[in-house]
């Protein structure tokens, strides 16, 4: 459902207007919690199904040409034609915009924490197993820590693009900051919605890949001792 807002434009129709944020404060706020909510989600689940298929990936061989083949080929579908596929099937609202732009996640990560587990020096992967680690254990215990920076390169570069990609939503009615800058089209180019909901979208990206970098610093404490 399309945001109900009050325009009040100042003269001359300008690209930023205080006026108009302070008139429609509420629904601005709410576009950014529903934007940031489906982005929040739509990682999460991302990374839930990449980390099983990259896993896959590095243990089978065999597997990973088909994978990243297949993640490619669902990265190269249009987003528009995406929503139109899968819309009848999941309705009009957050489960098809989540199912969209997660899919769309997948690549990006699958490729990043596949390349974090294949640089894992074959040297640490035979003193584990002399230590008697077994598939499982060496994995959650060695490999998938020592991956830990590439798997939050993936889930970065994955929620960047995530929260660009959450606007295209608007198409089912769910699209967050992109609820205002359609509407803003659709309002005689009022140019201060149009520009309110891009320069947040950008803001959400920055803060949440802000976010992510210090959670990294957070959990790699031995990357920080090499860079110093």
């Amino acid at each position: 459902m399309f945001l109900h807002l009050s325009y009040r434009a100042a003269p001359g129709n300008p690209w930023f207007s205080w006026q108009y944020v302070r008139d429609n404060s509420d629904s601005i706020l709410a576009a950014l919690r529903e934007h940031t909510w489906l982005t929040a989600r739509a990682v999460v689940i991302a990374a839930l199904v990449a980390l099983p298929l990259a896993v896959a990936a590095y243990w089978f061989r065999s597997l990973a040409a088909s994978i990243l083949a297949l993640t490619g080929v669902l990265y190269t579908i249009p987003s528009l034609a995406l929503f139109a596929f899968l819309a009848p099937y999941l309705g009009i609202g957050a489960a098809t915009v989540l199912t969209v732009v997660a899919l769309y996640a997948l690549l990006v990560i699958v490729r990043n924490t596949l390349a974090g587990l294949n640089q894992v020096p074959p040297e640490v992967r035979e003193a584990a197993e002399g230590m008697g680690y077994g598939r499982w254990g060496r994995l959650f215990r060695i490999e998938l820590p020592l991956a830990l920076p590439g798997i939050l390169t993936g889930v970065r570069l994955a929620t960047v693009s995530t929260v660009a990609l959450v606007t295209v939503g608007v198409v089912v009615g769910r699209g967050g900051l992109g609820q205002l800058i359609f509407a803003g089209f659709q309002n005689n180019f009022y140019k201060a919605q149009i520009m309110t909901g891009t320069v947040l979208c950008v803001l959400l990206a920055l803060v949440l890949d802000l976010i992510l970098a210090g959670v990294g610093r957070l959990l790699t404490p031995w990357l920080r001792g090499r860079i110093s």
